[in-house]
């Protein structure tokens, strides 16, 4: 019977046994992966207890629906409302232009007065 020789470590500084290494591993995209699935979670967990309240998972259902179906008409009121709001802080906005216009030119005119008869 053979026996297979031992497997030796590298010799440069930077290998290291398994059960030494770190237990994590960088990646960009657990953070990301992680958030989706906490909150496919707790959609899941929701849509249980409102089942369970309810006596069906369709009435639950239903419920939720209507949350969402009034979370997304306010969002597009709230959208809607946006250009308008828009055309208010430029208008605002130009007026205070103009007054800071018309300030600095009577700021001119008077400054040229008084140059004027020195």
């Amino acid at each position: 019977m053979r026996f297979p020789e031992p497997v030796r470590m590298a010799d440069d500084d930077h290998a290291s046994p398994v059960w030494a290494r770190s237990k994590r591993r960088g990646g960009g995209g657990g953070g990301f992966v992680g958030l989706i699935v906490t909150v496919l979670a707790l959609f899941g967990v929701l849509t249980a207890v409102l089942g369970v309240k309810e006596q069906s998972l369709a009435e639950g259902g239903v419920m939720m629906d209507g949350w969402i179906t009034a979370g997304v008409d306010q969002g597009r009121k709230l959208i809607g409302q946006a250009p308008e709001a828009a055309e208010v802080a430029v208008d605002k906005a130009g007026a205070a232009a103009e007054k800071t216009g018309d300030a600095l030119e009577a700021g001119a005119a008077t400054t040229a007065d008084k140059l004027q008869k020195q």
